[in-house]
């Protein structure tokens, strides 16, 4: 591995303050991404995660569904049917459901595998089918959830530019991969294409991004630092970078943001895997407070 130059690991400083178009646009995608939680079917939305059992599942909001929606939704809606990896749906006579905008009455449903899951609909709630570990469950959303009409906002850091690092990526050999454990202790392996290595307050550091997806155009870094369980959300956060140009790739950490896990207990976040635990402080982006 050659020895980092002072050039490529230094931060992309803009000045003592951050010229206008670049906190604008920091800015810009703040409210981006507070419009994306706070949006119908957005993050904020999720009520309920459900495990199916082989068979039959019965989904309604009378005590004891498989498949438990809130009151207010028909006692019985119907019924989701798990056939090994295989998921349909049954809507009972006189509940109105829709699929792709069209009446349901039963249907095949994609799983959240496939890219896109089919989504199924009663009034304010939407259902879709989601496989983790070879689990198979049916998370629900709710437009209409307490958590969706109590949100107030997000909390950030202030915009500071010495937080945008161009880091030196270092290419992993062929087929590499990283060990990534969820919040519900499932471990799957995820194509790594290299490090990141970079420089805050004269330390060097390194991240390990992974690809969430054959052909992804962004890396997806998972990370933890000390600003975790205080400032910041426990489990740690998210960012996300273009791939490398000229074996750089910047970083910019006003632009961190936590996890659906911070906003929902319904979630299935990745955790930071131990190499992407920073020992120093990130102050910027999104801070963390209770959103119960």
């Amino acid at each position: 591995m050659e020895t980092a130059t002072p050039l490529l690991l230094a931060l992309l400083l803009l000045g003592a303050d951050a010229p206008t178009d670049y906190r604008t646009e920091v800015e810009r995608w703040r409210q981006e991404r507070e419009a994306r939680l706070e949006a119908e079917d957005g993050w904020l939305s999720v009520a309920g995660l459900f495990w199916l059992k082989e068979g039959e599942n019965a989904c309604g909001s009378r005590p004891g569904s498989r498949v438990l929606l809130p009151k207010g939704a028909p006692e019985k809606a119907g019924a989701f049917v798990r056939r090994g990896h295989e998921v349909s749906v049954r809507i009972e006579p006189g509940v109105s459901a829709s699929l792709e905008g069209k009446p349901l009455t039963a249907s095949a449903l994609r799983s959240d595998t496939s890219g896109g899951p089919d989504v199924v609909r009663i009034g304010p709630l939407s259902m879709s089918v989601i496989e983790r570990g070879g689990e198979i469950g049916v998370r629900l959303k709710d437009n209409d959830s307490p958590g969706r009409k109590a949100f107030k906002g997000l909390s950030w850091f202030p915009v500071d530019p010495g937080y945008r690092a161009v880091a030196r990526f270092v290419p992993s050999p062929p087929g590499a991969t990283v060990d990534i454990t969820n919040v519900l202790g499932q471990t799957q392996k995820l194509p790594s294409p290299g490090e990141a290595v970079f420089s805050l307050g004269g330390r060097e550091l390194r991240l390990t991004p992974v690809l969430e997806e054959p052909g992804a155009k962004e890396l997806f870094f998972i990370f933890r630092d000390e600003t975790a369980a205080r400032e910041t959300y426990g489990a740690g956060r998210f960012l996300y970078s273009e791939l490398p140009k000229d074996g750089t790739v910047v970083l910019d950490f006003n632009k961190a943001y936590s996890p659906p896990c911070a906003f929902t207990r319904y979630a299935t976040c990745p955790l930071p895997p131990r190499r992407n635990r920073l020992p120093v402080r990130i102050e910027a982006g999104e801070k963390f407070s209770s959103h119960d």
